[in-house]
């Protein structure tokens, strides 16, 4: 424990510091804040102290950083090693079994997914990585009286085997055997299947439904009952919010939503339901930090025809000054306002705009009982906001080239030092991380890196640990995938590396894949052909050998990408 942990912040002091700047805040204020400053990531930084008083004064500094000492100290989220030897998978299985008998629930559904649907989910939302150990990036479980299972795809497969206890979890292939076709053979007759419909989206609820009613159960939405089971669940995150100047983004926010707005009236929709973090934050130009290594601020939001936004959000994350870079049009309210103003919607009876494939069920429900006319279409922000402007475009191309400066170092560096057969890969891709953290208008990874040496590489989304690294041989592969978030651009860039002289059968292994490569991109198709269909042009030389790839061609042959030699000479 660090001196300042130890130490018991002051708190009149503290009172006294915070009246002097102008703070809105008392102690108690910042101690609630300072809660969600440690559910945020750590990329933050001191960056949060703006949300206290700004400018914050040197001694308010000090006093701050010496509160969230404090509170660190304590603080246990439920995720760590430690906190699984506290309370053991076996103990929060029971305690989730438990919860489901006081509701006379026979079973429950543990996505990975959060409210938001997205890649990344904060602290209070790994519900499945508690309950399971499972930390990879797509999961599902499901809970009954006497059987549970875990259901990943193949990139997870050896990852999964290595977190979870096979004692207490089946371990099932999201895509051989959905976790509906699984339910509809293990549920028993008259069985209550609980899912919690902030998670799921409408096409997801639909398949579980059919796979209950097979046999002849019932799917019923409830609170959530791991978060009821999860004693210490973190809180929301809290991460600044701030502007993402035009000289980056190209165009003003207020001629987004004015664009969207029109479009929206084109179609007869009197508003859309942004429930995607990168969708808001593109469309109003913000930018937050509230989920690791992408700068997302987790809200939602409405947009009308008349380009005005309903933004429902934490304002305590609110940077000073985002109100006047927002401007009027844009309506800043608490996050449990936006069920009454869904029914406000609704009530007027004109049509609102919600994607199916992205918004959490909740939402759809919410219309639906309040009598709404739902426009089932994708968000309005998807398209345009993939259409890179000029500006957008000038921006990403100089964020690779200081990106691929970065590596370049980085690879320069590891042809010296990899030979030598003591690096590890930690201290490999912590050294590529301070070569691009040198670089301009750096703000953090783009995805936390991927640094596998010999069958370490094999493991898709494999993240080196102490308790797993290994050492960058002669003679064998190093996997590396990483990338950076610039305030310009963000990149990802995978190379697969030789250390040494390359054997036979890593050439055979490169060869076939290059093959796939060409094949690819000598293709000639008809209009409509599917990536489903070209997918085995990609595969056949692998095949010939009776070698395949679970997971997808476009992951598989970019992790699979250029090699190249490190050695002596």
């Amino acid at each position: 424990m660090t001196a300042a942990a130890a130490t018991k912040p002051d708190r009149r002091r503290l009172a006294h510091l915070l009246r002097a700047a102008h703070s809105p805040l008392d102690p108690d204020g910042v101690a609630e804040l300072v809660a969600g400053v440690l559910a945020a990531p750590e990329e933050i930084g001191a960056s949060w102290h703006r949300l206290v008083a700004e400018p914050t004064p040197p001694a308010l500094a000090e006093a701050l950083e010496e509160l969230r000492a404090h509170m660190a100290a304590g603080y246990h989220d439920g995720l760590s090693r430690e906190d699984f030897a506290r309370l053991p998978r076996p103990a929060r299985l029971a305690r989730l079994r438990e919860v489901l008998a006081a509701r006379r629930l026979d079973g429950f559904i543990v996505p990975r997914a959060d409210e938001y649907q997205g890649e990344y989910v904060p602290p209070a939302g790994q519900r499945l990585a508690w309950l399971t150990g499972f930390t990879g990036s797509a999961g599902l479980a499901i809970v009954l009286r006497d059987r549970a299972a875990l259901f990943v795809d193949g990139r997870y497969t050896l990852q999964a085997a290595a977190q979870v206890d096979t004692a207490l979890f089946e371990i099932r292939h999201l895509v051989d055997e959905p976790a509906w076709r699984w339910l509809a053979e293990a549920a028993s007759k008259g069985a209550v299947i609980g899912y919690d419909p902030w998670l799921h989206t409408p096409q997801e609820v639909e398949r579980f439904r059919s796979g209950a009613e097979r046999a002849a159960a019932s799917l019923r939405p409830v609170e959530n009952a791991v978060d009821e089971a999860w004693s210490g669940r973190p809180p929301a995150p809290i991460a600044p919010v701030v502007p993402h100047p035009e000289r980056y983004a190209g165009e003003s926010a207020e001629a987004k939503r004015a664009r969207l707005g029109r479009s929206l009236a084109e179609e007869g929709v009197a508003a859309a339901v942004l429930t995607m973090p990168e969708s808001i934050a593109w469309l109003l130009n913000i930018r937050g930090g509230d989920v690791p290594h992408t700068p997302l601020p987790l809200s939602f939001a409405i947009l009308r025809q008349d380009g005005s936004v309903n933004l429902f959000i934490d304002r305590r994350k609110l940077a000073p000054g985002l109100d006047r870079h927002l401007g009027n049009a844009v309506t800043i309210e608490p996050p449990d306002r936006l069920g009454p103003a869904l029914d406000e919607l609704a009530r007027a009876g004109e049509r609102v705009q919600v994607d199916p494939g992205t918004a959490a069920s909740w939402i759809f429900d919410r219309l639906t009982q309040a009598g709404g006319r739902i426009h089932r279409a994708a968000d309005p922000c998807l398209l345009p906001k993939a259409c890179k402007n000029p500006v957008e475009l000038d921006g990403t191309r100089a964020a690779h080239r200081r990106d691929g400066a970065a590596v370049t170092r980085f690879l320069a560096w590891l042809a010296r030092e990899a030979p030598k057969g003591e690096l590890r890969e930690i201290a490999a891709s912590d050294r590529l991380e301070a070569f691009r953290r040198e670089g301009e208008l750096f703000r953090d990874l783009s995805f936390p890196t991927i640094s596998g040496a010999g069958p370490n590489g094999a493991i898709v989304h494999y993240r080196a640990m102490p308790e797993t690294e290994r050492r960058l041989e002669p003679g064998t592969l190093y996997l590396l995938d990483s990338g950076a978030q610039y305030l310009d651009g963000t990149t990802d860039i995978t190379r697969t590396i030789a250390i040494g002289t390359p054997t036979d059968e890593m050439r055979d292994r490169f060869t076939r894949v290059l093959k796939g490569h060409i094949a690819l991109a000598l293709a000639r198709f008809p209009k409509g052909t599917t990536g489903s269909q070209l997918d085995a042009f990609a595969r056949r030389a692998l095949w010939e050998e009776g070698l395949d790839y679970d997971h997808g061609t476009g992951h598989a042959s970019r992790k699979r990408s250029t090699p190249r030699r490190c050695s002596p000479a």
